[in-house]
């Protein structure tokens, strides 16, 4: 049930913090509202919440500093709902540690499946945390330290963005599988929208390039043209 979860809304735009909170008491969701840096950082530390969905042009301050802030002690999922729609902007929100990023004006429909999909992520963990999974993925030089997010290839760690590491853990919990696009985009983006498969092919590029010993052939990750992504298992 939704009830179990808290969400912090950062938001100091009147409209729209009521938007989201009205959309939030209609599913059910527990909710707190901040509209500034400094609110945020207090309720942060105050009354943690399950998840944040955080504006960037604060009053006081940026909602990055937000981010690197709370990265500093916790792995809660962010979702940044923000008018900025500069690249530049959200690469710099998702390398401070942010899990998904929504321009405005956006639509409640897609607000609710990223806080979905955020949500499944954070269970996935306590899962994890509770020892109903291997706390540890091993396959060929690769390891996934999930309960420490700590990736390593043949030893050596490897530093994934938010992104490349749920993409990564996606595949690895479905070693062998063949995962459709439309099943990444929903699950790592919560929409499965055509325009968003350059997303993904960009973010399993870098990816590979991180994990892969040689990424133009490809040992973990296999393509399957038009259809998606498997991971396959390496002896």
């Amino acid at each position: 049930m939704a009830e179990r979860y808290r969400i912090l809304v950062v938001e100091d735009d009147a409209a729209v913090r009521r938007l989201v909170t009205t959309t939030l008491d209609l599913h059910d969701y527990a909710h707190r509202e901040a509209r500034s840096v400094a609110q945020a950082l207090l309720e942060l530390s105050s009354h943690p919440p399950d998840l944040v969905i955080l504006d960037l042009g604060l009053p006081d301050g940026d909602g990055v500093d937000v981010i690197r802030t709370l990265r500093g002690w916790s792995s809660l999922p962010v979702i940044v709902l923000s008018a900025r729609l500069e690249d530049a902007d959200k690469v710099e929100a998702l390398d401070a540690g942010a899990d998904d990023y929504l321009v405005k004006p956006f639509s409640v429909d897609e607000l609710l499946a990223r806080v979905r999909v955020a949500l499944r992520r954070l269970d996935r963990e306590r899962a994890m945390q509770e020892g109903a999974e291997d706390p540890v993925y091993r396959n060929g030089g690769l390891t996934i330290d999930y309960a420490s997010t700590c990736v390593q290839r043949d030893g050596q760690e490897v530093h994934l963005t938010p992104f490349e590491y749920k993409l990564l853990c996606l595949l690895a919990r479905n070693t062998g599988k063949v995962l459709t696009h439309n099943f990444l985009l929903k699950e790592v983006w919560g929409s499965a929208l055509a325009s968003d498969r350059s997303s993904l092919r960009v973010f399993m590029a870098t990816l590979r390039k991180k994990i892969e010993p040689d990424p133009a052939n490809p040992l973990y990750i296999q393509t399957h043209v038009g259809v998606g992504y498997r991971m396959m298992r390496v002896e």
